[in-house]
């Protein structure tokens, strides 16, 4: 284990192996939290209070739990009328069905409506694994994204989506969190910060010539090929872990300081992140990109690494990546 320190001070570990935990667990841990300060905290689920680390919340506060059954249509309408009259409602399901199966409820009864319904969605990416292509959530983060009024996280780590999850609570309209079911590197320590809508510079190279911006899990394989492209080239390494609103200011910071640009997410490179980071330097600073995600394709059964691996999301990638806009840029 090694601590690289970044102009913004944070702590950020990569961790050896054995130091993993999902996202979700992060999430149950803060809804247990938020159930003991908050009475208007609740929770809805599509029938799955265990995958989705939601029954510690049920068993400790079963008259504030509220199971919908395998009607994700229903968990959204019922959260959004819940929340009109005061309440924060939690509605929990995979992500392929929630945002995936009820996007238009989502998007009618809450997004429309602007009311705090904070949408947590289950096994995102291809790290799911042997669940498989109807599973694996792929498109999510661009369903939540165009939405008006709907903020969008993705937390790197289960000790980032703990404080995600805290910080969603607090925010005045709809928020949706993105969580994965694999046990993941802890990235972050419990004194790192997190505020909604600022993304965090947490590798930071002399004179860096490539920026890179990761979001999700994936931030580790971000960190390692920047330590692996050490006496190589100068990369800096951006956690964005709030896809919107989005941190445009930083963003052409980064951009202009090293004038090339790679961005990393387990999700279609389309409407993601990627699309994110381009659509505000299309518009403010050009400069050439490269994009390392999923590209217009479906997910498959087979182990989280296989998986990341096939689709081209690895450390190795994401170093040829980096030498692929950096020779463009000298072009």
């Amino acid at each position: 284990m090694f601590v690289v320190t970044a102009h913004t001070r944070e702590n950020v570990l990569l961790s050896p192996a054995g130091d993993r935990l999902a996202t979700r667990d992060g999430f149950g841990r803060a809804l247990l939290e938020l159930g003991e300060k908050n009475k208007q905290v609740i929770v809805l689920c599509a029938d799955l209070a265990e995958s989705t680390r939601v029954l510690a919340f049920k068993e400790k506060f079963p008259e504030r739990y509220v199971e919908m059954g395998v009607a994700e249509q229903n968990l959204a309408a019922v959260a959004a009328g819940m929340a009109n009259y005061g309440k924060i409602p939690f509605i929990t399901s995979y992500a392929a069905f929630s945002p995936g199966r009820n996007n238009e409820q989502i998007r009618t009864t809450i997004s429309l409506n602007n009311v705090p319904v904070k949408i947590a969605g289950m096994h995102a990416g291809v790290s799911v694994g042997p669940d498989g292509a109807t599973h694996q959530a792929l498109e999510d983060l661009a369903l939540m994204r165009v939405q008006p009024n709907m903020a969008v996280i993705s937390p790197c780590d289960a000790e980032e989506a703990y404080k995600a999850t805290l910080a969603a609570a607090n925010h005045p309209g709809p928020v949706y969190l993105r969580f994965g079911r694999e046990k993941t590197p802890q990235i972050t320590t419990p004194e790192s910060t997190f505020e909604l809508g600022k993304m965090q510079l947490v590798w930071v190279g002399e004179s860096p010539q490539v920026a890179l911006f990761a979001t999700g899990p994936l931030l580790h394989n971000a960190l390692l090929a920047a330590k692996q492209l050490e006496g190589e080239m100068s990369v800096s390494v951006t956690n964005v872990h709030t896809i919107k609103p989005l941190d445009a200011k930083a963003i052409v910071a980064a951009a202009q300081s090293a004038g090339a640009v790679v961005t990393i997410e387990e999700h279609q490179v389309a409407g993601g992140l990627g699309s994110a980071v381009a659509e505000v330097l299309a518009a403010t600073y050009p400069v050439p990109m490269e994009f390392v995600g999923v590209h217009d394709q479906f997910g498959q059964s087979g182990e989280m690494v296989e998986l990341i691996e096939h689709y081209k999301m690895g450390v190795q990638h994401i170093v040829d990546a980096v030498r692929a806009v950096q020779k463009r840029k000298n072009i």
